[in-house]
């Protein structure tokens, strides 16, 4: 039996008495509340028309919105002015939540109108509420909880400081342990200076770190990637002794760059055979582009480390061959003859008796490319989306601009919109993948050279021509763009020749279509 004075449900239907979002306050069976407002429109035809309409057992309080109904079921006991001051403030709540009185409208935001149904009415009976304690109410603002999230925010930003503080004062305190009392490397004016220490304009400093152990036996991945997980102190060496502690140990170590999937920098595998002087020629680019063309920005950073293992061969010259003519800027590390190198393009210390330190990796030669010539980015990305009657068609093609490159492991990630399902794929050069939990579609091309230039993918979506950038770019080469190589290595002493080992390494730092 139904109860007396009782508000029984509060509903938005159709004019048809199809309910949209439905709240019951006392038990109902979810039948019962259909066929009551299945019956509301056929009684309203009956007789004049006014806010409410009885049956037998129920009253209808109802408030024409358009093209809807608010419609409240009460006992037919319950206290009709009462319910019209309810159903005026039932009306109000929902252009809070909803922009047009339409049905998909308040479908989409149906419970957050159920949540402020609930704190009208408690138990079929009215609460003494307004419009802003509902919203209050509905949003639970708190003020305690925002004094605690600041409060917590500014313990964090002091934690950081403090932990940079300690950083520094553990690698001072290093250093002053080495040029105290442990060995130092005959020439203190290198440091260990990889891919990661360069960025536009930076200098090598002039530090002493302490020097890696020789690699024995190659690793079986270099990250070849610029970017380290987790640095501290100017050049993180801490880190990478205490990743190669747990390799040593047996542990597999999972290199994390702070990126996400296929943003991340694939590794080439290290050479196998490493001679007693082992070059590294190392670059990394980052580049931005407009959807519609144009060149935003591109920087290049290069590097040439020299690694001796031996002591016979540390008083020894590199002949470099430059044959770039994008407009490089060349540093030289300060320690090198800058003389010899602008006359003769040959990299030697300054002082000839001295000899490269053992064991350490030095950064002899450092490069970088700034421009927005369209005309030196080395792959090019075009993407047309274009709307049609149920979404988009989408055409993206890559081009390679640089015939002498050899690109491996290209990924071109392009985003698509969440909750529409997988794309119909169409012509396809090469082969993708489809990531449905990150939205993503990667185009996969195991190679791209002057035989390969150039490729297309099609697909179709629904989604807007916005839903599919930025674009992201990833690949690894063995080829440097920049051509510059290390093509001889000398001793000091008579010109004899030095057998030598080199790798070389192009990879991705940011690519990105915009």
């Amino acid at each position: 039996s139904l109860l007396t004075l009782v508000l029984l449900a509060a509903a938005v239907c159709t004019k048809a008495g199809k309910a949209i979002v439905s709240r019951q306050f006392v038990e109902m069976t979810r039948t019962r509340i259909e066929g009551l407002l299945a019956a509301f429109p056929k009684l309203m035809n009956t007789g004049k028309q006014h806010t409410f309409v009885e049956t037998d057992s129920v009253r209808y309080v109802y408030q024409p919105l358009e093209k809807l109904y608010m419609v409240l079921i009460t006992t037919k006991n319950s206290n009709i002015l009462e319910d019209l001051e309810t159903l005026r403030l039932f009306s109000r709540v929902i252009p809070e939540y909803c922009r047009v009185l339409e049905e998909s409208e308040i479908s989409e935001h149906c419970f957050d109108l159920i949540f402020a149904f609930d704190e009208i009415v408690a138990l079929g009976y009215r609460e003494n509420v307004n419009l802003a304690q509902i919203r209050t109410f509905t949003e639970m603002d708190s003020h305690e909880e925002k004094v605690f999230r600041a409060v917590r925010e500014t313990q964090e930003r002091e934690a950081k400081a403090e932990m940079r503080r300690k950083a520094k004062e553990l690698q001072q305190a290093r250093r002053d342990a080495e040029r105290s009392g442990k060995k130092v490397p005959a020439f203190g004016g290198f440091g260990s200076a990889g891919m990661s220490s360069m960025s536009s304009g930076s200098v090598i400093t002039e530090t002493i770190v302490e020097p890696e152990k020789p690699k024995i036996t190659p690793t079986p991945v270099r990250s070849s990637g610029p970017s380290r997980a987790l640095k501290l102190g100017a050049k993180g060496k801490e880190v990478d002794n205490f990743v190669d502690q747990l390799k040593s140990e047996g542990e597999t170590i999972i290199p994390s760059t702070g990126k996400r999937g296929s943003d991340v920098s694939k590794a080439l595998p290290a050479p196998v055979n490493v001679e007693s002087v082992h070059l590294r020629v190392e670059e990394k680019i980052s580049l931005t582009c407009g959807r519609d063309g144009g060149l935003q920005n591109m920087e290049v950073l290069g590097m040439v480390t020299l690694r001796v293992t031996d002591d016979k061969n540390g008083r020894i010259r590199l002949i470099i061959n430059n044959n770039d003519n994008k407009g490089l800027q060349l540093q030289t590390h300060p320690n090198v003859d800058k003389k010899l190198f602008t006359a003769d393009s040959v990299i030697g210390l300054k002082n000839p008796e001295k000899s490269f330190p053992l064991s350490n990796d030095v950064g002899v030669l450092k490069w970088r490319l700034q421009t927005t010539d369209e005309s030196l980015i080395p792959l090019t990305i075009n993407c047309w989306p274009s709307e049609s009657g149920s979404g988009c068609d989408v055409n993206i093609e890559y081009e390679l601009q640089e015939d002498s490159l050899e690109l491996n492991d290209v990924v071109i990630t392009i985003p698509l919109p969440s909750g529409v399902g997988a794309p119909v794929i169409g012509d396809l050069d090469g082969e993708y993948k489809h990531d449905s939990r990150r939205n993503l579609l990667e185009w996969c091309l195991p190679v791209i050279d002057a035989n390969n230039k150039t490729g297309s993918m099609e697909f179709s979506i629904a989604g807007q021509p916005n839903d599919f950038f930025p674009i992201n770019v990833s690949f690894v080469s063995k080829r440097n763009y920049c051509d510059i190589q290390v093509t001889k290595v000398t001793h000091v002493d008579g010109d004899s020749p030095v057998k030598f080992s080199s790798e070389t390494s192009f990879v991705v730092d940011k690519y990105v279509i915009e």
